[in-house]
C-alpha cells in the first residue's frame, strides 16, 4: 500500500486503486480502467503514516486527472489540483512547475481556495432554475404578467407564460390572462406552445365563448409537419371539455386518427375515448369507433394498444355494446402486437385478451403459449394481467394434458418473484396469490417458504402471508407449518400473536392428523399465561371441539384455571360454550356459570347470549340442582333486557322449558352439525368473478367491482369459462343437454309461474330455471326469521286462534285472511332517485302516502306509505300511526313471495315505543332476492306486521319503474338486433292522453326514471324516441314513444320478451309524464 499524506487529507494506493480522502467526507475512486466519482457523507479514516510531495504523477493518478479534466465543478477542480501538488505535479498560477519539486508554491494553493470558494457560491447563471417562478409574493403582479405577455421579446414572452402557470400552478386565479395567454399559442417554440395548451385545458371550461379563440390554432397545428405539435394540437383539444370545441375537433380527429406518423396515430385513439365521455352520440355519429375498431389492424404495436385500451373504457360505458367484437383474426393481431408494445400497451392487450372466450380447448392453449413469456415481465402489472388470462383460460384445458401440467409449473416462479418487490407490491402480489391458491392451491404447494414471515415485514404483509401459509397447509408440509406459528406466537406484535394463534387452530381443523399437535402447541401457549394468547388459544380450542367431538375435552380443566383471566367478549363466550357444553364433566361448572352471571348486564350481548343457552344447558342436564340458577337468567333476560334477541331467545327457553321440557332437551341438547374446514373461503362464483379480475382493484378488496364502483357505468359481471367436455353449467339433470349450449346472456321469456323457486334471482338471465319439487305448505318452516310465528306470538300473551298461523306455511296465497281486501294504495306512481352517484339530475316522482291497513281492520295501528327508488336501492317508506289507547312495540314486517322476489333487506327498525295518537316514519330497505311467485296483478305484494298486539295482513301495488335498473340503456345496434328478434305478436301500442311536453322534455323526465333514449328521429314531423328500460330480474322491454309536435296525445309501442309487463310498464310511463 502507498500513502501520500498531507494536512488532515491523504491519497491510499493500493494495488491498482487509488482513493483519494478528504475529512469532509468526499471520496474518489479511481480504477485502472475506469473512473468512478462518489460522494458520501460518511469519512474514511486516515491511515497512519505519511509520505511528503515529491513523487511524481503515477500513471493511474495521470489517467484519473485527465479522465476529470473536463469536469466542471469547481470543488473537483480543487481536488485535481490537490491531487497533483501533492505528488509534486502541481502548476503554479503564473506557468508550470516541474514534478518532483518539494515544498508546495503558495500561489498552488491559493488557487485551490480560490476553486473552493467558487463552489461555495455558485454561479447564478449555472444552477438557476425554474424555482425561482413558485416564491414570488409580489401582489398586482397580474398587470404585470399582462404587460410581459404583450411584450414583442419571445423570451419575455415565455418567462411570462411559465409565472402563469406556476401561480395557476399553486392556486392562484389567473384567469382574467385567458386572452393574453391565448395569444402565445402563435408561436415555434414547443415549450412555449406546451405551456399555453397546459393553461388552456385548466381554464378552458370557466371561459368556454374565449376557448373558442384558440379553435384556429388548434386545426393548424394539426396540420404542423411536426409530428410532437400534431399530436400535442389533437391531445389538447380532447382535454379540453367544452362542447362548443368538440364540433371544431371531429374533423382534425379524423385526420390524425389516419395520420402517417404513429404518435399521432396512437394519441388521436386515446382522444376518441376522452371525447365520448363528453359526447358519446357525436362520436357515433361520426364513425369514429369504425375507425378506431380498424387501428387494431394497425402496423405499429402501440397504436393497437392504444385503440384497444380507448375501445375497452368505451365498453365499459356501454356493457351491452359490441364494441371489442373479438374473433380468432383480432386475437391473432393483437397477440402479435403484444410482444413489441410497451409495458402499459401489453396490459391493455393482456385485459382485452381476458375478455375473450375461445371457441375450443385447442384455441385456449393456444393462447396461453404465446401469453405465457409475459410472465417474466420486469413490471409485476404485465405479470398479473398474464396470469389472469392464463388463469381464465385453464378451466378450458383438461388437467390429463400434458401442457397443464408444464402450464401450473411456469405459474409459480413470477409469483414467488413479486414478493422479493417493496411491502405495498408484496400485499398486492399476496392478496391476488390469495386468491389463485384458494382456486388452484396446487400451483403453490411446493413454494411453502416464501410465505413464511419476514421479522422486517409490515404487519399487513406478515397477516396475509399468514392467511396464505393455512390455506397452503397439508399433511405433507403441516410439522413445519406448526413449527414457524409456535415461532411466531412468541413476537412482539400482539395483532400477528393473536392471528397465528388462530392459524394453529385452523391447521387442527385442516389437516385431521395433525390435530392433536396442535392442541399440544396451543396447551403450551397457554401455559405462557399471556393474557391474549390463552384468549386466543380457548376461542380456537372451542372450535377443535366442535370439529373431534369427544376427542380433546381432556384439556378442560387446563382451560378453566384460566377463567378469571379472560376480559374478551369473544374468548368469555368460547369458554361459557364450553363450560355448557361440558358441564357434565365440570364438577363446579354451576358454580363458573354463577360467577358470569353475577355482571350479566356489564356484558356484551354476545356473552349475554353465550351464558343463557349455557345455563339452559346446565339446567337440563342438573335440573334439580341448577333451578334457581336457570330462573334467574330468564328473569334477567326477559324482564330486565331491553336487547330484542335475548329477550326474544328466553322466551323461547322459557316456553319451552314450561311447556315441554322433553323438547326442550331435544332442542338445546341436539347433535350440533361439525364446522366446516375452511369457514373463510369466498364463495364459488365471486371467486370465479374475483379471477377475472386480477390485477385490478376487485382483487386486493376480495369484493367484485359492484360493490365499490357506483355511477352511471355499467358494471359488467365476469365469468370463467366452462371447463372443456364437462356439463358445469347444468343445473339439473332433467334439463337436456341443448339448453347449456344457449348464450349466457339470453333474455328469460316470461315471469315464472306461481311454484317456480328461481336460484338466482339476481341474475334471471344466468340460463333456464332450475327446476325445483314444489314444497307443501305444512311443511315451511321459517326457522329462526319467522317472526310471525304462532309459537313465538303466543309468548306476547295474546289469543291468535282467529288468525291463521302464518309460521306453518307462510308465503301460501290461501292462507291469506279476509284483511286482504283492505284498501290499496300506492299506484304505479314514479318513484325514482337517481341524484346518487349516478350523475343524473334529480327530478323523479314519488307518490303520496296512501292508507294501505284502516286503524278499523288492525285494532287501531293505521299504516300508510308508498315506494321510492334512492342511489339505487328500493324503499318503503311506511307511516306507522296508533289510533288505539294502549302502546304499541315490538314491531316486524315480512313479505309473501311476489313476482320479482321483493323482500326486506333489513328488519323493520321502529327504535321507541308507539304512543297512543302518535306517527312514527320508518324507511324499510328492500331487495329482490326472496322467493318468487307470480302474483295476479303481476306487482301485487302481499304483506304482514306484527306487533305486540296482534298480527295484520294487508296487500299493495308497488310501480313497476321502481324496478327500472340504472343500466338500462342499450346499444343502439343491439336495440335494433332485439327488436327484430322479438316477436310482433309481442308488440303492444297504448295511446297516452293530455301530455303538454315536447320531445326533450319527454326525454329527460323518462331518463331520470331509468327510461333511457337510445335514438331519436324525426319522421315527417313527428319526434320518433327509441327508447329501452331492463327489470331488476333482468327482462328488456323496448319502446318507440311518438310525439306530434301541437298534439297532447302519445303513441307509445313496447316490445317484450314477457308481454304481461307491458300494460304496467304503460302505466309507469303514464304517471311519470302527468306528474
Amino acid at each position: 500500500m502507498d500513502r501520500l499524506f498531507w494536512g488532515g487529507e491523504q491519497l491510499i494506493c493500493v494495488g491498482n486503486l487509488l482513493i483519494y480522502v478528504r475529512w469532509w467526507g468526499w471520496q474518489c475512486v479511481c480504477q485502472a480502467a475506469d473512473i468512478h466519482f462518489w460522494c458520501k457523507a460518511a469519512c474514511i479514516a486516515p491511515v497512519g503514516g505519511a509520505r511528503g510531495p515529491g513523487r511524481p504523477l503515477s500513471r493511474k493518478l495521470t489517467r484519473f486527472v485527465s479522465g476529470a479534466a473536463g469536469d466542471s465543478s469547481a470543488w473537483r477542480q480543487a481536488d485535481i489540483l490537490k491531487l497533483q501538488l501533492a505528488c509534486g505535479g502541481g502548476t503554479g498560477e503564473g506557468g508550470s512547475r516541474s514534478a518532483g519539486r518539494g515544498p508546495l508554491w503558495t500561489s498552488d494553493w491559493t488557487r485551490v481556495n480560490r476553486l473552493k470558494g467558487a463552489a461555495r457560491k455558485p454561479n447564478p447563471r449555472i444552477t438557476m432554475t425554474d424555482s425561482k417562478y413558485f416564491t414570488t409574493t409580489k401582489k398586482g403582479e397580474i398587470f404585470e404578467l399582462k404587460a410581459e405577455l404583450n411584450s414583442d421579446k419571445k423570451e419575455k414572452k415565455k418567462e411570462a407564460v411559465k409565472k402563469v402557470i406556476a401561480s395557476m400552478t399553486v392556486g392562484k386565479d389567473v384567469s382574467a390572462l385567458f386572452p393574453d395567454v391565448v395569444n402565445c399559442m402563435q408561436t415555434d417554440n414547443l415549450e412555449l406552445k406546451k405551456l399555453v395548451y397546459l393553461y388552456l385545458m385548466n381554464y378552458a371550461k370557466s371561459q368556454p365563448d374565449m376557448a373558442i379563440m384558440a379553435v384556429n390554432t388548434f386545426v393548424k397545428d394539426c396540420e404542423d409537419p411536426n409530428p410532437l405539435i400534431r399530436a400535442l394540437a389533437v391531445r389538447t383539444m380532447g382535454c379540453i371539455r367544452v362542447d362548443k370545441i368538440t364540433e371544431y375537433l371531429c374533423e382534425p380527429l379524423r385526420k390524425c386518427l389516419k395520420d402517417e406518423d404513429p404518435y399521432v396515430r396512437k394519441t388521436a385513439a386515446v382522444c376518441v375515448a376522452k371525447l365520448h365521455d363528453i359526447n358519446a352520440q357525436l362520436v357515433e355519429d361520426q364513425g369514429f369507433l369504425d375507425t378506431l375498431k380498424d387501428l387494431i389492424s394497425d402496423s405499429n404495436p402501440m397504436v393497437v394498444a392504444n385503440a384497444v385500451a380507448a375501445l375497452s373504457e368505451i365498453a365499459e360505458s356501454h356493457p351491452n355494446s359490441n364494441l371489442l367484437d373479438l374473433n380468432p383474426q383480432t386475437i391473432n393481431k393483437l397477440l402479435t402486437a403484444l410482444n413489441e408494445c410497451t409495458e402499459w400497451g401489453q396490459i391493455f392487450i393482456l385485459d382485452c385478451l381476458a375478455n375473450y372466450s375461445p371457441k375450443d380447448d385447442r384455441e385456449a392453449q393456444s393462447i396461453c403459449e404465446r401469453v405465457t413469456p409475459r410472465l417474466s415481465h420486469a413490471n409485476s402489472a404485465v405479470v398479473l394481467s398474464a396470469v389472469k388470462v392464463l388463469m381464465k383460460f385453464m378451466e378450458m384445458l383438461s388437467k390429463d394434458l400434458d401442457y397443464y401440467g408444464t402450464l401450473l409449473k411456469k405459474l409459480a416462479p413470477p409469483l414467488v418473484t413479486l414478493l422479493s418487490a417493496e411491502p405495498e407490491l408484496q400485499y398486492v402480489a399476496l392478496r391476488n396469490i390469495n386468491l389463485i391458491v384458494q382456486k388452484r392451491p396446487e400451483i403453490l404447494k411446493h413454494e411453502m417458504k416464501v410465505f413464511f414471515v419476514k421479522y422486517n415485514d409490515p404487519i399487513y404483509v406478515k397477516l396475509e402471508k399468514l392467511d396464505i401459509m393455512i390455506r397452503l397447509a397439508s399433511q405433507a408440509n403441516i410439522a413445519q407449518v406448526l413449527a414457524e406459528l409456535k415461532e411466531y406466537a412468541t413476537e412482539v406484535d400482539v395483532d400477528f400473536v393473536r392471528k397465528a394463534v388462530r392459524a394453529i387452530g385452523r391447521c387442527a381443523i385442516k389437516v385431521e392428523q395433525s390435530a392433536e399437535r396442535c392442541v399440544s402447541t396451543l396447551l403450551d401457549l397457554i401455559q405462557t399465561k399471556v393474557n391474549y394468547v390463552v384468549q386466543e388459544a380457548i376461542i380456537v380450542i372451542k372450535d377443535i371441539f366442535r370439529k373431534y367431538p369427544n376427542k380433546y375435552e381432556s384439556v378442560i380443566a387446563t382451560l378453566c384455571e384460566n377463567l378469571d383471566s379472560l376480559d374478551e367478549p369473544e374468548a368469555r363466550a368460547a369458554m361459557i360454550w364450553i363450560v355448557g357444553e361440558y358441564a357434565e364433566r365440570i364438577d363446579n361448572a354451576d358454580e363458573l356459570l354463577e360467577s358470569f352471571l353475577e355482571g350479566f348486564h356489564d356484558e356484551s350481548t354476545q356473552v349475554q347470549l353465550q351464558l343463557l343457552t349455557a345455563i339452559v344447558k346446565l339446567f337440563l342436564k342438573k335440573p334439580t340442582e341448577t333451578q334457581e340458577l336457570v330462573q334467574q337468567v330468564l328473569s334477567l333476560a326477559t324482564q330486565d333486557s331491553d336487547n330484542p334477541d335475548l329477550r326474544d331467545r328466553g322466551y323461547i327457553y322459557w316456553r319451552l322449558l314450561s311447556t315441554d321440557p322433553v323438547a326442550a332437551k331435544e332442542v338445546v341438547l341436539a347433535e350440533k352439525p361439525l364446522i366446516s374446514e375452511e369457514t373463510d373461503l369466498i364463495e364459488p362464483t365471486l371467486l370465479d368473478e374475483l379471477i377475472c379480475h386480477i390485477g385490478t382493484l376487485a382483487s386486493v378488496y376480495h369484493k367484485p367491482p359492484s360493490a365499490f364502483v357506483e355511477g352511471s357505468r355499467g358494471v359488467q359481471h365476469k365469468r370463467l369459462p366452462p371447463r372443456s367436455g364437462s356439463n358445469e353449467s347444468t343445473e339439473s339433470p332433467d334439463v337436456a343437454p341443448s339448453t347449456t349450449a344457449q348464450p349466457s346472456d339470453q333474455q328469460p321469456a316470461v315471469i315464472p309461474s306461481q311454484g317456480d323457486l328461481l336460484g338466482d334471482l339476481l341474475n334471471l338471465d344466468l340460463g333456464p330455471p332450475v327446476n325445483v319439487p314444489p314444497i307443501p305448505s305444512s311443511t315451511v318452516q321459517m326457522g329462526a326469521m319467522d317472526l310471525l310465528g304462532g309459537g313465538l306470538d303466543s309468548l306476547l300473551g295474546g289469543d291468535l286462534s282467529g288468525s291463521p298461523a302464518i309460521g306453518a306455511g307462510y308465503g301460501t296465497p290461501a292462507v291469506m285472511p279476509t284483511s286482504l281486501n283492505a284498501p290499496i294504495g300506492g299506484g304505479l306512481s314514479d318513484l325514482f332517485d337517481l341524484a346518487g352517484g349516478m350523475g343524473m339530475p334529480s327530478g323523479s316522482y314519488v307518490a303520496p302516502k296512501t292508507i294501505w291497513l284502516p286503524a278499523a281492520k288492525a285494532k287501531g295501528l293505521e299504516i300508510s306509505g308508498t315506494f321510492s327508488r334512492r342511489m339505487g336501492h328500493i324503499y318503503m317508506d311506511i307511516s306507522l300511526m296508533n289510533k288505539a289507547m294502549q302502546v304499541m312495540t315490538d314491531f316486524a314486517i315480512q313479505f309473501n313471495r311476489n313476482s320479482f322476489g321483493m323482500a326486506p333487506a333489513a328488519p323493520l327498525q321502529v327504535n321507541a315505543p308507539l304512543a297512543p295518537n302518535q306517527t312514527i316514519e320508518a324507511s324499510l330497505p328492500l331487495n329482490t332476492v326472496g322467493p318468487v311467485m307470480k302474483m295476479d296483478p303481476l306487482t301485487n305484494l302481499q304483506v304482514a306486521v306484527k306487533n305486540n298486539i296482534d298480527v295484520f295482513y294487508f296487500s299493495c301495488l308497488y310501480p313497476i319503474n321502481m324496478l327500472f335498473v340504472e343500466d338500462g340503456k342499450m346499444d343502439r345496434q343491439i336495440f335494433l338486433a332485439t327488436w327484430k328478434d322479438i316477436p310482433n305478436e309481442n308488440e303492444v301500442q297504448f295511446q297516452i292522453k293530455d301530455c303538454h311536453l315536447n320531445a326533450d322534455a319527454v326525454t329527460n323526465k323518462l331518463q331520470s326514471n331509468n327510461i333511457f333514449t337510445v335514438a331519436k328521429r324525426n319522421v315527417e314531423g313527428q319526434d320518433m324516441l327509441y327508447q329501452s328500460l331492463k327489470l331488476t330480474n333482468g327482462i328488456w322491454v323496448l319502446a318507440e314513444l311518438r310525439i306530434q309536435p301541437g298534439n297532447p296525445n302519445y303513441t307509445l309501442s313496447l316490445k317484450c320478451r314477457a308481454p304481461e309487463v307491458s300494460q304496467h310498464v304503460f302505466q309507469a310511463y303514464e304517471v311519470i309524464l302527468k306528474n
